[in-house]
């Protein structure tokens, strides 16, 4: 009997998939536990448009991802660290002052997660940042430290 997928499940395969399994076990288990449909033109045609759908939103998320990261890799954020004499630094610049700083300064918001850094940036100076917006888009942002 051929089934339709309506969740991940380990030993079939994904949510969506077209599987070929026994008539017995699709009637006592996969049917019962709702883990798949019976693969009848009503299901195809359903599943079909499901998957138009769900393609239609992730291009639109990229195209989302790659407008704002055009946008950010205009913008120049500026930080501020205390500094000694000599120009020796106390503290660093890390992921959370970047994104709270790029909220403050132009208005847009990004998760701490996703801005990329070897390391905080403990010098004064100008940096390079990544912005990992979607899998297949990264932005880069310039960081500029101040001394305060």
């Amino acid at each position: 009997m051929k089934i339709i997928l309506l969740q991940d499940e380990k030993k079939l395969g994904k949510k969506g998939d077209l599987i070929d399994v026994s008539d017995g076990y699709a009637r006592n288990y996969v049917l019962p536990k709702k883990i798949g449909v019976e693969a009848n033109a009503k299901n195809m045609n359903e599943l079909k448009l499901q998957k138009a759908n769900a393609d239609k939103v992730a291009q639109e998320q990229l195209d989302e991802a790659k407008a704002l990261a055009e946008k950010i890799e205009q913008l120049t954020v500026v930080t501020r660290i205390k500094a000694g004499a000599g120009g020796k630094s106390f503290g660093s610049v890390s992921s959370k002052e970047i994104g709270a700083a790029l909220k403050d300064q132009h208005g847009i918001e990004v998760d701490k997660k996703k801005i990329v850094m070897q390391d905080a940036l403990k010098n004064i100076g100008s940096y390079e940042v990544s912005i990992k917006l979607h899998p297949q888009v990264t932005a880069k942002l310039s960081v500029k430290v101040e001394e305060e």
